[in-house]
């Protein structure tokens, strides 16, 4: 039976101005044992400046481990998505997310199939994300990473969407970040979506949907980045805690929330479920 660690995605600091160790050390202080760096490719701006916490792949991986190790943190994974449609962008994204988790020491990099090409057809992206998926799991599992493919965007917005990407390659590396808002504002039951996937799971996007939201989204979107706080909208902690202590695996409930009061009010919310 699988432990539940209790995590936070760092877009939770996206509106505080400030970089990435900053965030850690937040994360830490609320009394978070996990976070989930978002990393890029190439310079950022605003990331350089230490005006955002996003971590750049160019950058030494030990800045993240050195930041986790100095505020008493791990880390669940590292939100890596790129468009797996699009290949001209993703293979080499990934497959560098890969070798950056590998020696920061994050286990699972997340990913989904992304905006497509306008131009493509269903077949034609299925394909380009065969492709891509072969290349980067091909890499994960000499490194032994999880590559975890998550429902948001148009192919993934189903229960059989999401099965088929991620069996697109037969490869122990790929399995699935699920997030509890998107597969809930795509018009899904995420509860039974979750039992679904519970043997493949990796990692897990505690995302929480507000009623406002809900009543103007539900099955008009495939997803949002990120949600209120948990256990003040739709989602039903305490039957997602249920499924995950039936995964083989242990897992992270990684929060995905706007702000650092929503991320303090969550783990409130979450701690007692979780035990």
């Amino acid at each position: 039976m699988g432990a539940i660690g209790l995590g936070i995605n760092l877009e939770f600091v996206r509106h505080e101005d400030k970089p990435f160790e900053w965030a850690v050390e937040k994360a830490a202080a609320l009394g978070y044992d996990y976070v989930e760096p978002m990393v890029h490719w190439g310079r950022e701006l605003l990331s350089e400046a230490g005006y955002f916490h996003s971590v750049s792949m160019l950058d030494d991986p030990y800045r993240v481990k050195r930041a986790c190790e100095r505020a008493g943190v791990k880390l669940s994974g590292l939100s890596a998505h790129s468009p797996l449609c699009k290949p001209e962008i993703s293979v080499e994204y990934l497959k560098q997310a890969v070798r950056f988790a590998a020696e920061c020491g994050a286990p699972v990099v997340n990913t989904d199939e992304g905006v497509k090409q306008p131009w493509t057809t269903e077949d034609e992206d299925f394909v380009l994300m065969r492709y891509v998926l072969r290349e980067a799991s091909a890499l994960a599992e000499a490194r032994g990473i999880l590559i975890g493919i998550e429902p948001h965007q148009q192919y993934s917005k189903t229960p059989d969407g999401l099965d088929r990407i991620q069996q697109l390659v037969d490869s122990p590396a790929i399995g699935i970040n699920f997030d509890m808002g998107n597969s809930y504002l795509a018009g899904e039951e995420p509860i039974e979506w979750l039992e679904r996937v519970c043997d493949r799971l990796v990692h897990l996007h505690g995302k929480d949907i507000s009623v406002s939201q809900s009543e103007a989204e539900r099955g008009k979107v495939t997803g949002t980045p990120v949600g209120c706080a948990c256990g003040e909208g739709v989602i039903d902690w305490a039957a997602v805690v249920d499924v995950c202590k039936k995964c083989p695996r242990d897992i992270v409930l990684s929060v995905e929330c706007g702000t650092v009061a929503q991320a303090e009010r969550s783990l409130a919310h979450l701690r007692p479920l979780c035990g």
